[in-house]
């Protein structure tokens, strides 16, 4: 095996919708031993590409850093994140996709299973809710497609990952737009700060 070219350096390899979470986080924790690339967060829109594109980032990287992490959770590819996660022995965010790891496991799965007509937002879809929901899916163009799409949801909810007023408003207003009831659930940054810690101090030149 060829040393790396950065041996004190760990890369995180991070969805493009968790950049400013995770660039938050390294900075706040001075965790200067990690660098952070992401892949394009429009990569959810065609989970199936989502395996492929982290194996070979993760290949191109290899030589370059100490160690490497996934910051993705499965993100809808049906488990072949992790087949291919377990063929190059590296470590990925828990759950299924970020409302589970922002609002933790147990209490994501128990209001899943309870109440499966929600329709979850995040910092980042709140942000981009115009045109990851509205212009890509088509309901600005044909207003129909709304009860077409969101017929058998009935609440929004903002998991909420900062205190912003305006992000709260404006996911208000989704909820509005959409015709659902609203809910506001504060998480800040959950299992993804807990994961990145311990995968920092794990990795940690100073260790």
């Amino acid at each position: 095996m060829s040393t790396p070219s950065h041996p004190s350096v760990s890369l995180v390899i991070a969805c493009g919708a968790l950049a400013h979470e995770i660039t938050t986080l390294t900075k706040a924790n001075r965790w200067d031993h990690l660098k952070v690339e992401c892949l394009p967060a429009s990569l959810h829109n065609h989970p199936e590409q989502i395996a492929p594109a982290v194996q070979e980032k993760i290949r191109q990287s290899r030589n370059h850093y100490s160690s490497i992490f996934v910051a993705y959770a499965d993100c809808g590819t049906g488990g072949q994140l992790d087949s291919v996660l377990t063929e190059e022995g590296v470590e990925r965010l828990p759950g299924a996709h970020c409302y589970e790891f922002f609002w933790g496991s147990e209490a994501f799965l128990q209001r899943h299973e309870t109440e499966p007509g929600v329709f979850y937002l995040t910092d980042f879809l709140a942000r981009h809710f115009e045109r990851l929901v509205m212009e890509e899916l088509g309901i600005r163009s044909h207003p129909e497609l709304r009860d077409t799409y969101f017929s058998h949801y009935t609440t929004l909810m903002y998991l909420a990952q900062s205190d912003s007023p305006e992000l709260l408003s404006m996911a208000r207003s989704a909820a509005q737009t959409l015709g659902l009831e609203f809910e506001h659930v504060p998480t800040g940054f959950g299992e993804l700060e807990t994961s990145l810690a311990k995968f920092a101090k794990t990795h940690s030149p100073r260790d």
